[in-house]
């Protein structure tokens, strides 16, 4: 079926940017690369500069006006500069700014009871951290002290952070150093049917990669291990979304062998995939710890750890705090982020605008080749660029081709996958219709171009 035609002009909204009168693109290029790490990157070939966000949107120097589709790199929840996020953190920033977990604030304690509503049962202590990063070393951390063991299981293809132990979790060659080799951690076979390693379908494969994880432990360990830890949906990985019985029949190995199985929610947390508030929910299973980061706080450098009361206790075996985790402004903004979910219907929102951007790419994938795979839930979905169907030869130039001329035609998206040939549609939760709408119109003209090219 072919897909119908999409509006190709952002629609119209009532709010107007206020005047830049700042530095200069140009100024600011030339102060980043003479003063900044090098290896901060940028995307686009002529990086772009962000001046203001309002909900779904950003504005640059010029006043032009960009749907944010990628959120910031999945952290804007509920939208930019969100008016009732503002009023409550500019109301707690002229009061106090600065606590540590030394001394009692009322907010860190309300946000965490908050929080334990929404988890699982038993899962009732949260260490608040700055980023997912923090939360997932705090959450490796416990897992070694709960258990007595070392050994860490994550999956190829993940991400779980910069850090030095993150860094290690994570299983993309992109993303470590040379020098970073972290001992005691191996990678399972993640559920990518799309790039199946055993050349096996689903469902006739009988979920070959997560029985795997059993003679990986058996092995590459000592047979104990002290965790598991994974994405339910792969986010820098490319949106990766496994069989239904994946996580089921993991969670069973690795608790078999004495391991705690640890969620990273800090992409796909807090509504995002629509039908359930955290993504691990979606494959039936109950982990006993669950990160998160990033749409916790829309923006703010917030994070967290949840976990059982056993787990938790581990932590008093030595003195250890962190001097910003639980700062009265991050708990203000993660306090009013969850509130906004609730108040206005943003989980409901992602699964119905979500459904409807994906039914749109997968009618894209009727019409164009170069479109692999369309995988994902909610507003967390990924399209699989190939220059061959048969091959799955991975269109990684022609990905950055799709930035570019999004870009231009005003819409902000991103990429990831280890090739770098996955489209990343991971938008504000706050995307209208009308956006999908333009958002899938952009892409069909696109990707109409660059076959024209190719």
């Amino acid at each position: 079926m072919s897909a119908p035609a999409r509006p190709l002009q952002l629609p119209i909204i009532d709010h107007a940017p206020a005047p830049y009168d700042g530095p200069s693109r140009e100024e600011v290029l030339a102060l980043r690369k003479q003063y900044l790490s090098p290896g901060l990157i940028t995307y686009y070939r002529e990086p772009l500069m962000v001046v203001e966000g309002h909900m779904q949107y950003v504005w640059d120097e010029t006043g032009r006006r960009y749907l944010d589709a990628f959120a910031g790199i999945v952290t804007v929840s509920v939208g930019h500069c969100h008016p009732k996020i503002v009023e409550r953190v500019r109301e707690q920033t002229g009061k106090l700014q600065h606590t540590t977990t030394i001394y009692l604030h009322p907010t860190i304690a309300e946000f965490a009871e908050r929080l334990a509503e929404k988890m699982p049962e038993g899962l009732t202590r949260t260490y608040f951290t700055n980023s997912g990063s923090e939360a997932n070393e705090l959450a490796i951390l416990s897992a070694r002290e709960h258990t007595g063991h070392h050994d860490v299981i994550a999956l190829r293809n993940c991400y779980h952070g910069g850090t030095a132990t993150t860094m290690g979790l994570t299983a993309h060659g992109t993303w470590k150093f040379k020098s970073n080799q972290t001992p005691g951690i191996h990678h399972a076979t993640p559920g990518y049917c799309y790039r199946c390693p055993y050349g096996l379908e689903y469902p006739s494969c009988d979920v070959k990669c997560a029985h795997d994880v059993r003679d990986l432990i058996r092995y590459e360990t000592c047979g104990e291990v002290a965790c598991f830890i994974a994405e339910p949906i792969q986010g820098v990985g490319g949106a990766v979304t496994p069989p239904p019985e994946y996580f089921q029949i993991v969670y069973d190995i690795v608790r078999e062998h004495g391991g705690i199985c640890i969620a990273d929610e800090v992409q796909g947390g807090f509504g995002r995939t629509g039908t359930q508030y955290w993504s691990h929910q979606n494959w039936g299973v109950t982990p006993d710890a669950v990160t998160m980061a990033k749409g916790i706080g829309n923006g703010a450098p917030l994070g967290a750890f949840t976990t059982t009361e056993p787990i938790s206790e581990v932590m008093t075996n030595r003195i250890h705090f962190n001097t910003y985790g639980g700062n009265p402004i991050s708990m203000t903004q993660g306090l009013a982020t969850l509130e906004v979910i609730d108040a206005e219907g943003i989980q409901d929102n992602a699964l119905k605008v979500g459904n409807h951007l994906k039914d749109g790419l997968l009618q894209l994938q009727d019409k164009h080749p170069l479109i692999g795979e369309v995988r994902g839930m909610g507003l967390m979905l990924g399209v699989e660029l190939v220059r061959d169907r048969a091959s799955k030869e991975p269109a990684n130039t022609e990905a950055a081709d799709v930035l570019e001329k999004m870009k231009q035609r005003g819409v902000l998206l991103g990429k990831g996958g280890l090739f770098g040939n996955t489209l990343r549609i991971k938008p504000p939760m706050c995307l209208s219709i009308d956006d999908a709408d333009y958002l899938i119109g952009c892409l069909d003209e696109t990707l109409s171009e660059i076959a024209t090219k190719c």
